[in-house]
């Protein structure tokens, strides 16, 4: 009696392997030194597999850093509405900044190719970001309302706080030393979370 052979993938299986394959390859080698045929191979697929899922290769990433930039979005607002009080600001970028670590890959694909394709930057800013920003908008109009924060345009203290929250995203390559520590992490999240409060300036 010969071996039972595995079941074929479902086709949402097969995409999904493709996507996380496209992470992958996408931010360690960038999206244009990743072929179609370097895909199909880590992804476990052959490459006419991949084009009955996708038309080309952009359409892959632009599929990878769309999922991204979601889940970014979910765990803002999953975050926001987690805030013991509306100066727990400190706690939101720490968590972001040992959660991003752990998606390094697919943060890096989600910031930095999304520089290098005006339609893909376009699609995350008008899919996603300007989402992202009207969800920290209402947040922020809130705590105004209720006297916590001074009176400011909210869209444009939503606008610095996504901004913000990018670069505690994403520290680890830009503002932290690569390998910080917990302590480093917890310092930059207490340093972002204190400018963005209560400024730079001394009180007079």
């Amino acid at each position: 009696m010969g071996l039972l052979k595995r079941p074929p993938l479902t086709e949402d299986a097969t995409r999904t392997r493709i996507i996380k394959a496209a992470q992958r390859l996408f931010a360690r080698q960038g999206f244009d030194g990743t072929t179609t045929r370097h895909l199909a191979i880590a992804a476990g697929v052959a490459e006419g597999t991949l084009f009955r899922h996708f038309t080309n290769k952009k359409a892959i990433l632009i599929e990878v850093a769309t999922l991204g930039w979601v889940e970014l979005l979910t765990d803002l607002l999953t975050e926001l509405s987690e805030m013991g009080s509306y100066e727990a600001v400190a706690q939101v970028m720490r968590r972001r900044m040992f959660n991003l670590q752990e998606n390094a890959d697919l943060m890096r694909v989600c910031f930095m190719e999304a520089q290098f394709h005006p339609d893909l930057r376009d699609r995350v800013q008008t899919e996603v970001i300007a989402k992202m920003t009207d969800v920290a908008e209402a947040f922020f109009e809130t705590a105004m309302d209720k006297g916590i924060y001074r009176r400011m345009n909210p869209k444009i203290v939503a606008q610095v706080f996504v901004g913000m929250f990018a670069i505690a995203g994403f520290s680890h390559n830009t503002i932290m030393e690569p390998g910080a520590s917990p302590q480093d992490i917890k310092e930059m999240a207490e340093g972002i979370s204190d400018i963005f409060l209560r400024g730079v300036l001394a009180k007079g």
